[in-house]
């Protein structure tokens, strides 16, 4: 292949968990790309799965409109994530930087912007159950993340048209070989002592990473402008099963210990109080945003991306939970 006969993509969040999956996929698939980076690690990281690192962050337009230049879509994947945190950061990282990215887009002429979205942006402090895209956003998101991610969604909603086509993808719950930050977060809970709140009988859905990059790239080559998919790894799984099995993985057992969920809702706030008026160093052990994503039914549907972009998973959840263990050992 040419240089003038490759396509190529532009990629935030190249060096993460998501974005590293990404490459490998898009390559296979037959793509070229490039990938900000903001340190000399993660351009390293990047160039070794074959992606072209382009200096820069979200703040540098001039980087993002060279490195989109000749483009066929880009796949903005940076955000800041967690469950606790100044909202400047959440503002600036997540909602202003994609705001930059949608006009670097526009200025290099990009035809196509795929935004990596999450369920969280339906967080209200309730359970989500069979939850699909025609559901409205909340009026009182539950927490910053949530709320930081619905804001740069409906930027990218709201840019989509005069030459420029936005879709949002919305995987729920990614997971799978490489993650160096859930799957290992979840082991060490689990060695401190974890505890299933509420019982962990409700559901959840999940959506394996490579899984995530498929349907990433359905969007991106088929999806319909201004349309949002959810995506996941099929049927819902039993919450207590799915992470038990997840934390086995990591050669650590989760245990049988069970508090009410009332509790849990009390240590939230108490954490979250306790973090907000005291020096405290990191993040609170337990936040309400964690906990209503986690032990609270949070399941959604992927019909509209399986009817309109053709998704189907790639990998099912008991060969990726093989994968993990094989990979630990």
């Amino acid at each position: 292949m040419t240089a003038a006969t490759r396509k190529f993509v532009f990629l935030t969040g190249g060096s993460g968990f998501l974005g590293r999956q990404l490459i490998t996929s898009l390559t296979g698939a037959g793509y070229s790309v490039r990938a900000l980076v903001r340190s000399a690690q993660a351009a390293t990281t990047v160039q070794a799965l074959g992606a072209e690192p382009v200096s820069g962050d979200l703040d540098d337009m001039a980087a993002m409109r060279g490195g989109m230049a000749g483009c066929v879509g880009a796949i903005h994947s940076a955000a800041k994530v967690g469950g606790w945190g100044p909202w400047e950061e959440f503002l600036r990282d997540t909602v202003q930087g994609t705001e930059h990215v949608i006009a670097a887009a526009r200025a290099a002429g990009l035809p196509r912007l795929v935004h990596i979205s999450t369920e969280a942006v339906l967080a209200d402090g309730q359970p989500i159950i069979e939850a699909d895209e025609t559901r409205p956003l909340p009026q009182k998101p539950n927490g910053a993340y949530p709320r930081s991610k619905g804001m740069a969604e409906q930027r990218v909603l709201a840019a989509n048209g005069d030459g420029l086509a936005t879709v949002v993808v919305r995987p729920r719950f990614i997971w799978g070989k490489g993650d160096t930050t859930l799957a290992p977060r979840l082991a060490e809970a689990a060695r401190r002592g974890w505890v299933w709140f509420g019982g962990g009988a409700h559901r959840s859905s999940t959506c394996h990473v490579r899984n995530v990059a498929h349907g990433v790239i359905l969007a991106m080559e088929r999806g319909g402008p201004g349309e949002i998919y959810f995506l996941t790894d099929g049927a819902p799984q039993q919450f207590r099963d799915f992470i038990g099995r997840l934390i086995r993985t990591q050669g650590v057992e989760p245990g049988e210990r069970n508090a009410p969920l009332w509790l849990a809702d009390a240590m939230a706030a108490v954490c979250e109080t306790a973090w907000s008026l005291l020096p405290l160093q990191g993040e609170p052990p337990l936040t309400r945003t964690t906990l209503n994503l986690f032990f609270r039914e949070v399941t959604v549907r992927d019909d509209k991306a399986r009817q309109q972009l053709g998704y189907r998973p790639v990998i099912s959840v008991d060969e990726g939970l093989r994968e993990l263990q094989a990979a630990i050992r």
